[in-house]
């Protein structure tokens, strides 16, 4: 029951963060296999939702540290996430998977902390008091965090756009 509710959550937390589907695949397997050595450990008098995703960050996070992941940027191209539009107009599709191609690059070159409150907000539309809970900050930190990584994503983005116009 708990990998029907919550594996495409926890799924799409994990593509975010890794940028490869496969990587994601694998750990959202480690997560869940982390949930279950750690049911012990659930106060039932908290949100379930909540501290279960403070442990799949927590994992990225420790994975993060532990392999010195490289910073990637997304191929782009993956055939189970092609849109209908895309197939309709695959133009349009092209110009998409550019941007998501560009925007990934930039938001894979912020520090882990600041880039999941980031997707958190931006990409999986969460609230700012749900970010503050599920990266265990106060408020008003979580909302910092996610202006300063918007802040420091448009200036890399800025500066790659620079420098493909200068290349050219």
């Amino acid at each position: 029951m708990l990998v029907n509710t919550y594996s495409k959550k926890i799924f799409n937390m994990s593509y975010q963060f890794a940028g490869s589907y496969q990587e994601a695949e694998d750990m959202t397997q480690d997560i869940f296999l982390k949930l279950y050595h750690s049911m012990e450990k659930y106060d039932f008098k908290k949100n379930f939702t909540a501290w279960f995703l403070t442990l799949a960050k927590n994992h990225l996070i420790d994975q993060y540290r532990k392999t010195k992941w490289e910073k990637k940027t997304r191929d782009g191209f993956d055939e189970k996430f092609i849109r209908m539009d895309t197939l309709n107009n695959p133009e349009t599709g092209i110009e998409k998977d550019e941007t998501k191609k560009f925007i990934w690059s930039g938001l894979n070159q912020l520090p882990s902390d600041i880039r999941l409150c980031v997707i958190l907000r931006d990409i999986q539309g969460k609230r700012y008091d749900e970010i503050a809970e599920i990266m265990n900050l106060p408020l008003g930190t979580a909302k910092s965090r996610v202006n300063r990584g918007r802040l420091q994503l448009a200036k890399i983005l800025k500066q790659k756009k620079q420098e493909e116009e200068h290349e050219l």
